[in-house]
């Protein structure tokens, strides 16, 4: 499908263009520390089309204000323009084509939402980038632009942005250097909803939509006998909400299910039928929302997150919450960052966690829900030896406060970089170290946004784990050649997973995976490692972990030595 195809299935014909017959092509936002380019800020202008468009009164647009009118400019078709602060347009224009407006948006360094109306006022081409676009630690930092790859693919996000791969740091004035064919071929995802009031919910969707086809009525449903909508709007600049008005109120302390089906996004890709659950948020209380995970010592190029739960009945709306830490030397409560700029509804059991850069951390770690990592221009400070997470209410209430330590790590681990801290129970305090262990080795170190590798409920599996004998020599000897690992439960069926662990920390035997236990049994070690080699001498730690088909879990840690005859 061509630009103006794609344009009129989105937009509406203003002055003889369509939305999307100019977009913002490239941006500069963080120009520290210097690559080979000013140090200012600024972005650029592509024609899309095939006719000349004169950019005479266009204005750049955010949220926090409106720039000044452009000059008479007339754009090339294929063409592109450098727009920037009147001072900096003689530097700029050693590169390309510059003109000024005044009050010029500042950019974020680390995520924004800036948008080119045109002079009737009307929405040409938005975009809402954030630092994880870059796809590159480095190039993060400052001094590279942000690139788009297919003009054709305007309304993609960040799928069809990347660092440039200009030497200089960007190619202003010119046309990209990652410039390329990069399709949109996939079907918009709607991510959640919200209800902002009793009649009204906000449906939020990966990408833009094309506007025709997402205000049909009979293509929403609300469950618990609301229906359809009465009305139905798409909000920009973005066109990824829509806005469903009800006939009757829903009801708070009850879960809907609201199913879209049939929508389009620019490119034409319809959805399937998907559906999201949604409704009236209450305020969250004390341990309502409690710190569940938490990464104060990333690996190296890596970022801290944080990970809450919601362990009430509560809907809980993240736009409510609020992320700080606490002075070191005063212990006032300071950093207070918002957890989310729009409605977000963590429903009872759900999880959420939050980074500056959560492409990174999935590089990493298996994050089990990216649609529940939120990207934040920062996190309060996590110091790497001891520190404060907390969680606060819009009124200023503390939800719960993580006093941690790093001592709380699993004392045999041998590097604690790149280690998550991990809660045991949501429903044992906060403060308690014996709630707290490292993330496990076999889980990759770090589960963001799923249960925690070490969970372990309050509702625990009932039984007995042994060893015996406590020292043994396998040299085939005929006495004390194995380790036997005797166990006891109230009755058969329960699953066991046994890793045995060197001293330093490390997994040197996987003795069972998902077997399911007699009432009473053993299991039995040689001595060997997976490799099916023999172990040094020293001790070792089994950890045991039982659990059953309705969720009962339980962890054992026993001790062994391994000796041997000289």
């Amino acid at each position: 499908m061509g630009i103006l195809q794609v344009a009129m299935l989105c937009g509406v014909l203003v002055f003889g263009q369509t939305r999307y017959s100019v977009v913002i092509s490239e941006l500069m936002a963080d120009p520290t520390p210097q690559v080979g380019l000013p140090n200012t800020e600024w972005l650029e202008l592509r024609n899309t089309t095939g006719a000349t468009i004169n950019l005479q009164n266009w204005r750049l647009a955010k949220t926090t204000g409106v720039s000044g009118p452009m000059p008479v400019y007339n754009l090339l078709p294929d063409s592109c323009v450098i727009i920037c602060t009147g001072a900096q347009v003689p530097v700029l224009q050693a590169f390309g084509r510059a003109i000024a407006v005044t009050s010029f948006p500042s950019l974020s360094n680390d995520a924004d939402l800036v948008w080119l109306v045109n002079p009737a006022g009307a929405l040409v081409h938005a975009v809402d980038y954030n630092v994880s676009w870059y796809q590159n630690a480095i190039k993060a930092d400052g001094g590279w632009t942000l690139e788009m790859i297919d003009i054709r693919n305007p309304c993609a996000g960040g799928s069809n942005w990347r660092a440039s791969n200009d030497l200089r740091g960007g190619s202003p004035g010119i046309i990209n250097s990652i410039n390329g064919s990069n399709r949109d071929a996939v079907s918009p995802r709607l991510l959640r909803g919200s209800a902002p009031d009793s009649v009204t919910i906000v449906l939020s969707f990966d990408e833009p939509l094309d506007s025709a086809s997402a205000i049909g009525l009979a293509k929403y449903s609300i469950s618990n006998g609301i229906g359809s909508p009465v009305a139905v709007s798409v909000a920009g600049p973005l066109f990824s909400r829509v806005n469903l008005r009800l006939a009757s109120p829903i009801l708070r302390g009850t879960i809907y299910s609201v199913q879209a089906t049939g929508i389009a996004d620019c490119s034409g890709n319809t959805m399937a039928n998907t559906a999201v659950r949604v409704g009236l948020a209450s305020v969250a209380d004390s341990l309502d929302l409690v710190v569940n995970e938490l990464m104060f010592d990333p690996p190296p190029l890596g970022f801290d997150y944080i990970e809450l739960y919601n362990r009430s009945n509560k809907i809980i709306d993240l736009r409510t919450i609020i992320l700080a830490n606490r002075s070191s030397t005063t212990a006032a409560i300071g950093s207070l960052t918002p957890l989310s700029a729009n409605s977000y509804l963590l429903f009872p059991g759900e999880y959420v966690a939050a980074s500056q850069n959560p492409a990174v951390v999935g590089q990493t770690y298996t994050v089990n829900n990216p649609d529940a990592f939120l990207t934040l221009a920062s996190l309060p400070s996590f110091p790497d030896d001891k520190g404060n997470a907390i969680v606060l209410n819009n009124l200023g209430r503390i939800v719960d406060e993580l006093r941690y330590d790093d001592n709380w790590h699993f004392a045999l681990l041998n590097n604690k970089r790149g280690v998550a801290l991990e809660r045991q129970d949501p429903n044992r305090p906060t403060n308690s170290p014996e709630n707290w262990t490292s993330a496990a080795s076999t889980a990759g170190f770090g589960t963001p946004t799923a249960q925690n590798s070490q969970f372990l409920s309050t509702q625990q599996v009932q039984g007995e784990m042994s060893v015996s004998p406590k020292m043994f020599s396998p040299d085939n000897d005929g006495f004390e050649d194995f380790a036997l690992l005797n166990f006891k439960f109230p009755q058969a069926g329960y699953v066991a997973n046994v890793t045995i662990f060197d001293a330093a920390g490390r997994p040197v035997r996987v003795l069972q995976r998902n077997t399911t236990c007699a009432a009473a049994g053993s299991f039995r070690w040689d001595g060997l490692d997976d490799k099916m080699l023999k172990v040094p001498v020293g001790t070792y730690i089994i950890y045991t972990d039982i659990f059953e088909m309705s969720g009962k879990k339980k962890r054992f840690k026993n001790t062994v030595v391994v000796a041997r005859k000289f």
